[in-house]
């Protein structure tokens, strides 16, 4: 087989891989996670659904490629913005800014952040995906003195916290959402309170 066959072959699966995810996730936005069908997912992209499986041996895989989509999504957003400038108001943006992007999309939000499909595992080539948008964060509160994994995990409670209570509870409003200034103030004095005061005027 010619290298041109073989490209051409290769180019073909790459758009069919990319057809099925596009598919899925037109799905799972109509029928809700745990609604994937294989059978209805191959009826959208005009395949018997057994012929899904030379693409991704199972269901769980289909998931993990709309993890990996979404969250190429989620870096796109997040760097989408100006990080120069008072570094505070970086982090205000930005905290304002994932949040938007939890809220746009509740089914995108369960499968990134609330784990609740039975036995998903994201891959490790998936899982590498999120860490450039934890790591711009933690580059942002660095320059404000908020260097602790502790300090960093505490933050990253408070604001899947309200996003959560917002989903949950008041999807497509603000209460929770809306405390999103006030909980930053919060976290960030009682940072300032921890910290020698040697150290504060970095805050």
């Amino acid at each position: 087989m010619s290298e041109v066959v073989r490209g051409a072959r290769a180019r073909r699966r790459l758009a069919l891989v990319d057809e099925i995810v596009e598919a899925a996730d037109a799905l799972v936005h109509a029928e809700g996670l745990a609604g994937l069908s294989m059978r209805d997912l191959g009826t959208r992209v005009g395949l018997h659904s057994s012929s899904l499986y030379q693409y991704f041996p199972s269901k769980l895989d289909i998931y993990d490629a709309l993890f990996a989509r979404w969250h190429r999504q989620l870096h796109a957003w997040m760097s989408s913005f100006d990080r120069d400038g008072d570094p505070e108001q970086v982090f205000r943006i930005g905290s304002a800014r994932f949040t938007a992007f939890c809220m746009a999309d509740p089914v995108r939000y369960q499968l990134l952040f609330q784990r609740t499909i039975p036995d998903f595992v994201p891959s490790e080539e998936s899982m590498a995906l999120p860490r450039p948008s934890f790591a711009d964060m933690a580059a942002v509160l660095a320059r404000l003195g908020v260097v602790d994994s502790a300090d960093l995990d505490l933050w990253t409670a408070v604001q899947m916290g309200l996003a959560d209570q917002q989903l949950a509870n008041e999807p497509g409003g603000d209460r929770w959402t809306a405390q999103l200034d006030r909980a930053i103030d919060m976290f960030l004095a009682h940072v300032r309170l921890r910290r020698p005061s040697s150290h504060r005027k970095k805050l």
